[in-house]
């Protein structure tokens, strides 16, 4: 099925109230197919920016919609119930691509690139594309149809959050060449530029300014507008007293991530790190 017969199907269908069962699956592992493969993908860059598929977001919930609760449990103690349509992926990973034993669950529909490297245990979630070379650590989740780019490194307990409703809301979006220290989250559609450093604890989502101490501004998303970490950026995490008399009174204080300063072309992600926080 090509892609334009593949998405006029998926919308057809979406728009039903009770879609043709056998017709419905079919095209919903067709989809599950083209993303597993990375024909298609659930956001992709065009000139600059970055777009929503829609059509395949709708498709990944049909794919829930039209799917059954099935057994997947392994032997007597690990019991599980999962969509059928979406259990784990359970072939091989293509040969670039190293899946460490110890519990990692890599789900149908997502996509793995060449030269990409799971730690144990980790969690990829349907509709994610994960590109060439990245390291996913071990207690790292990559959430349903973020965008992690290539040479990209999650460390241990990074979590990635990810979005299926609205289908037209951007997903978390990582982009090449950065770097997510240990236990950082990035939520609700957060834009990371390449070449990002984010230092270990940096929580970043719509809702938390990210103060600039280089360019002296302070960014901030809002409602259909995520928040965006500029190109290079290296951020720690900080804080900022928190409003009103009673807060002053008890000296108290709101979590802050701060641009301390950008990467240059030399610079490496650790180097800059270190200096960072020196």
């Amino acid at each position: 099925m090509s892609g334009s017969d593949l998405r006029a199907a998926v919308e057809r269908l979406a728009d039903l109230a009770s879609p043709p069962e056998a017709e419905a699956r079919a095209v919903a592992e067709a989809l599950l197919d083209a993303l597993e493969a990375g024909v298609v993908r659930a956001a992709e860059p065009r000139e600059g920016a970055w777009q929503v598929n829609a059509w395949v977001k709708r498709g990944i919930l049909l794919a829930f919609r039209t799917a059954v609760n099935v057994d997947v449990s392994v032997g007597a103690v690990f019991r599980f119930r999962d969509r059928d349509l979406l259990i784990p992926q359970t072939t091989l990973a293509p040969s670039g691509v190293r899946i460490v034993p110890g519990g990692t669950v890599v789900r149908r529909g997502a996509f793995l690139g060449d030269g990409v490297v799971v730690m144990p245990p980790a969690y990829v979630n349907v509709g994610a594309w994960v590109g060439a070379r990245t390291m996913i650590d071990s207690h790292a989740l990559v959430g349903s149809c973020a965008q992690i780019g290539s040479d990209v490194h999650l460390s241990a307990a990074a979590q990635v959050g990810g979005v299926l409703e609205p289908v037209g809301e951007l997903p978390v979006i990582v982009e090449d060449g950065v770097f997510v220290g240990g236990g950082c989250g990035i939520y609700e559609g957060t834009r990371v530029r390449s070449r990002a450093v984010l230092a270990a604890g940096v929580i970043l989502a719509r809702s938390i300014p990210l103060y600039d101490l280089v360019r002296k501004t302070v960014y901030r998303g809002g409602p259909g507008r995520p928040l965006e970490v500029p190109d290079g950026a290296v951020v720690v995490p900080g804080s900022r007293p928190a409003p009103g008399e009673y807060a002053a009174e008890q000296g108290l204080q709101i979590q802050a991530p701060v641009v301390v300063k950008y990467r240059d072309a030399s610079t490496d992600a650790v180097s800059a790190l270190e200096e960072a926080l020196r």
